[in-house]
């Protein structure tokens, strides 16, 4: 029964927060939701109110009534049990602790970074700048690789791979006002989908989420993915 109040939360009431659109590049889909982080009230979600993963959008909107969820998207790499691999911190509690050492995975292929969100800000950070610089963040969560680092692309990124995903990620403006969340909608490599945010979307830092799980919802565009469970969220609160 919750799960259909969920739904119904989901699909009713005001057009969604985030500005979310379909944009071809490069004659490549993609969907973008832009969210002005200084008026919209965006935030980090992983677990209820009794420490149970959420997991889903449907979970999240039930958990959040009787407010609304204007848009999600899933926000971060996680472990099998749904941990967060990386830093994360939730409404200034920090659960898991910042990683900067190399490893295995896109989440190791340094350099890595984390979205950090304050109050009227949206940051895409650098691991070992944020590390130096000791930001303060209401909410963060870690993920990797970085997509684009200061208007530059991953250095390890090839134009010709042939590393194909459905990838999801994020990108923010210098100021701090403006976070973009994309995701592609067919496979595409990391060079393609880190030039999307440089130059379509002209975020200067952007930082990539997951590729083997990429959700988005944006009821503007009567759009809803479905799957595995998720670790941490992101999602616009109405």
């Amino acid at each position: 029964m919750r799960w259909i109040v969920a739904c119904i939360v989901l699909f009713a009431g005001p057009a969604a927060a985030a500005s979310c659109e379909d944009i071809t590049f490069e004659d490549l889909s993609f969907t973008a939701c832009t969210v002005d982080a200084q008026t919209e009230d965006l935030r980090l979600f992983h677990r209820d109110a009794d420490g149970n993963v959420l997991g889903s959008f449907e979970m999240l909107a039930a958990e959040l009534e009787p407010a609304q969820l204007g848009f999600a998207m899933n926000a971060g790499m996680y472990h099998d049990d749904r941990r967060a691999v990386g830093l994360y911190i939730e409404n200034g509690e920090q659960t898991a602790p910042l990683i900067t050492s190399n490893g295995p995975g896109n989440f190791g292929l340094l350099p890595n970074g984390l979205l950090c969100l304050t109050d009227d800000t949206a940051h895409v950070i650098e691991s070992l700048t944020y590390e130096t610089n000791q930001t303060a963040c209401r909410d963060a969560s870690q993920s990797g690789p970085m997509l684009v680092i200061n208007g530059a692309l991953h250095p390890d990124f090839m134009e010709d791979s042939d590393s194909l995903n459905i990838r999801n990620g994020v990108g923010t403006t210098a100021d701090g006002r403006t976070a973009v969340f994309a995701i592609a909608n067919q496979p595409v490599n990391f060079h393609t989908f880190a030039r999307f945010f440089r130059d379509r979307m002209q975020t200067p830092d952007a930082l990539y989420f997951d590729g083997r799980v990429s959700r988005m919802f944006a009821p503007d565009l009567g759009r809803n993915d479905f799957g595995l469970p998720m670790g941490p969220m992101i999602g616009v609160v109405e």
